[in-house]
């Protein structure tokens, strides 16, 4: 998600982190979500989205390991104190396709120092020159996978995300006008596809994996689509918007 590593400097341990081999893929699956609620089909389209986030109601955001352990760590709150707090946005573009709601998300290159090959959101850190986390997640984008910011309707936010790797990543979440083609970022980006709203929206496509380490137990959130895995950070997100919508 970023393109430098944070201070390496800073005394705070990341207890959660994985290692830099690490697959999720081989991580045995402890639950599927199949005993939840599926989300109403009238509920995924873009005017009872918009309205949703207009007015949005009363519901609480899922806690995941991820952000358990952050919290527990005091990395947050260790990085405010020295003025190290890296805020970043990611950018959720819901699609407009003809044939229903589409998410895009991106495949990060092999090479990369931070979540390399993961699936995510476009996005990355604020930047000293950005007018806001909102703007943050369209910059990003467009340097990213070249989405024109005019195509992008900017609904609302999640609520933030916390990393191990100590960012508060704020989920901007769009209606995109489809784009033709998208100019990719060679050194972070190897792919972008799109998957309908209503197949990650759907929680029997949700997988608890439980991952096992020196460090202790972590759970995480993984949504297989095809041949690609969506897992962590991504996955948590996706959460939050599936609650959010399933009131």
């Amino acid at each position: 998600m970023s393109k430098e590593a944070l201070n390496p400097n800073l005394d705070i341990p990341l207890k959660v982190a994985a290692p830099p081999n690490f697959n999720p893929r081989l991580v045995a699956i402890a639950e599927r979500c199949t005993d939840q609620s599926k989300i109403a089909i009238h509920r995924l389209n873009p005017i009872f989205i918009r309205d949703l986030f207009a007015n949005p109601p009363a519901w609480s955001p899922e806690i995941t390991d991820e952000n358990r352990h952050v919290i527990a760590s005091n990395i947050i709150a260790q990085r405010e104190a020295i003025g190290k707090t890296t805020k970043a946005a990611v950018l959720i573009p819901i699609i407009l396709q003809e044939s229903g709601l589409s998410v895009l998300l991106t495949q990060r290159t092999d090479h990369l120092h931070d979540h390399a090959g993961q699936i995510s959101f476009p996005g990355g850190r604020m930047d000293q020159g950005d007018d806001g986390l909102y703007a943050t997640a369209l910059r990003e984008s467009q340097e990213e996978i070249g989405l024109h910011a005019d195509r992008v309707e900017i609904i609302g936010h999640l609520p933030e995300y916390l990393t191990v790797s100590g960012y508060c990543v704020t989920p901007v979440v769009g209606l995109v006008k489809p784009q033709e083609k998208y100019v990719l970022d060679p050194f972070e980006v190897a792919d972008v596809f799109e998957v309908p709203l209503e197949f990650l929206m759907n929680p029997a496509n949700h997988e608890i994996r439980v991952w096992q380490s020196e460090q202790g137990q972590r759970r995480f959130y993984s949504i297989p689509y095809e041949n690609r895995f969506i897992w962590g950070a991504t996955a948590g997100m996706l959460r939050n918007l599936y609650h959010l919508l399933k009131i």
